[in-house]
């Protein structure tokens, strides 16, 4: 079992998702270069943005699977910002066929982070606080309550200049610091660590009506977790 995952995000989802994976598939090993993958490995770019992702990483890295042979699972992590997750699934299989790209017997497996990284990051009610409020804070608490409610169903205030995933960004950044938790992209602290991940997990089984594309996630990562128990059980037998 050999994936091959490439995300938009340049910093957080590099630093991030080898952590949770660690955490989540613990079978999987990363490999620094694409043709060193063997057996339960994966290796992780970065798409270095949106569209660049599209257009200038996703033909290369099917010219890397092409040439290694030995990858099981195309997986595309990216955002949905303004659109819906099946519209940015959609947008990601065009490119795919209008590119004629082929994968072979690699699968594709499309990640859409609903609205952002930082939207799945709230979810976490453990570090949710309504003590110790900032005046912004509290600002953030009356305009939407992500303890209470879906934190990818968020929007964003009439007055905010920025994208709804910026602000998602920002709140996530407050909701933090609420707990002396310095959070940026290119330091993403806490929310790399498994705990934080344990409780992000506690949430969508408590609340499984909240953070769908998170549970999408989840779900394929213990699909693979079963796919290499069963491979070493077969194996054995």
């Amino acid at each position: 079992m050999n994936l091959y995952i490439l995300v938009e995000g340049r910093s957080t989802e590099r630093k991030v998702y080898p952590l949770w994976l660690e955490h989540l598939v613990p079978a999987l090993k990363r490999v620094e270069s694409p043709g060193d993958a063997l057996k339960n490995n994966y290796f992780l770019i970065s798409g270095e943005g949106y569209p660049r992702l599209l257009d200038v990483t996703l033909p290369k890295s099917v010219e890397d699977i092409t040439s290694s042979g030995r990858y099981d699972y195309l997986v595309i992590v990216l955002d949905a910002d303004k659109d819906s997750v099946a519209e940015r699934e959609v947008e990601v299989r065009r490119k795919v066929a209008a590119l004629n790209l082929q994968l072979g017997k690699c699968e594709l497996k499309i990640i859409v982070q609903n609205r952002c990284f930082e939207s799945w990051a709230l979810g976490n009610r453990v570090v949710f606080s309504i003590h110790h409020t900032t005046p912004v804070w509290r600002e953030y608490l009356q305009f939407f309550n992500v303890f209470n409610n879906d934190p990818e169903l968020m929007p964003k205030p009439s007055n905010y200049a920025n994208s709804v995933s910026e602000f998602h960004y920002d709140y996530l950044k407050e909701m933090l610091l609420q707990r002396n938790i310095h959070y940026t992209k290119k330091h993403p602290q806490d929310v790399a660590k498994a705990y934080y991940l344990d409780n992000l997990q506690r949430r969508v089984q408590d609340t499984p009506t909240h953070l769908v594309s998170l549970q999408n996630f989840l779900n394929f990562c213990t699909e693979l977790q079963t796919q290499i128990a069963l491979g070493n059980i077969n194996k054995k037998s």
